[in-house]
């Protein structure tokens, strides 16, 4: 007997409003002012509903953890459809990604600002700006990262999983852990105080004495340094879901 036959699925949807809501406001105020909540609300009310149908209390998971992650991921794929960045952006943005990992390869230690602008055969200025573009125009956070790396915050009501593909999703959490905390101090910090303590940028530039426009610029080359050390996972993710 499924959890939808044992509960009133309106009761259910009902009860699990609010929870959509605060997710909703939480993750707004991540994203551009492009982003209106209604549509996240909208989103949501959809993951929710999978959630009601695919949910599976035999898998360990309680509904209400399993139907935030359904909710959450169902926002972003939202955001990702509407995403309007000019096609430049992503391949820019793509471009310091792999400069980093070239560097970093080379060099064994963090590629440095200067390094990148000049790997990529640009002065500094034009470096920071294509920072504040990646950053601005659309959704790369830990959140989009982690779901990249075959769901791993999916935790239940799922088919049961090969062991090889369990594995695999254990291996990338904790490879993505490794490489927050090998991050260098000032991004680390930054990353500490925007996703755990949820301070916006304005306040952690008040907290590290820099302008919210440079918190912006260090919050977007530490998503495309983490981007670039975990990219062997994210290039497996795209040949397996090809294959």
């Amino acid at each position: 007997m499924t959890y939808v036959e044992t509960q009133d699925m309106d009761a259910l949807v009902s009860k699990h409003a609010p929870l959509v809501k605060r997710i909703a406001y939480h993750l707004g105020n991540r994203l551009p002012d492009s982003v209106q909540i209604d549509d996240l609300v909208q989103a949501g009310m959809l993951g929710l509903l999978e959630a009601v149908r695919g949910y599976d209390a035999s898998q360990g998971a309680s509904f209400e953890t399993y139907a935030g992650i359904r909710i959450r991921g169902s926002m972003l794929d939202e955001v990702r459809r509407s995403d309007w960045t000019p096609r430049s952006v992503h391949k820019k943005a793509r471009m310091v990604a792999e400069a980093i990992r070239a560097i970093e390869n080379e060099t064994g230690r963090d590629a440095r600002a200067a390094e990148v602008a000049s790997h990529l055969d640009l002065e500094v200025d034009e470096y920071h700006q294509i920072l504040r573009d990646s950053i601005s125009c659309r959704v790369f956070s830990i959140e989009e990262l982690t779901q990249a790396g075959a769901s791993v915050l999916d935790e239940g009501g799922q088919v049961e999983k090969a062991p090889i593909e369990g594995l695999t999703q254990v291996g990338f959490k904790a490879a993505l852990a490794d490489a927050i905390a090998g991050l260098p101090e000032r991004e680390r910090l930054v990353i500490s105080l925007y996703y755990d303590e949820e301070l916006n940028l304005r306040e952690i530039g008040d907290v590290i004495s820099v302008s919210e426009s440079r918190v912006c610029q260090i919050n977007s080359q530490a998503m495309l340094r983490l981007r670039a050390r975990m990219g062997d996972w994210l290039e497996d993710r795209e040949l397996r879901s090809k294959s």
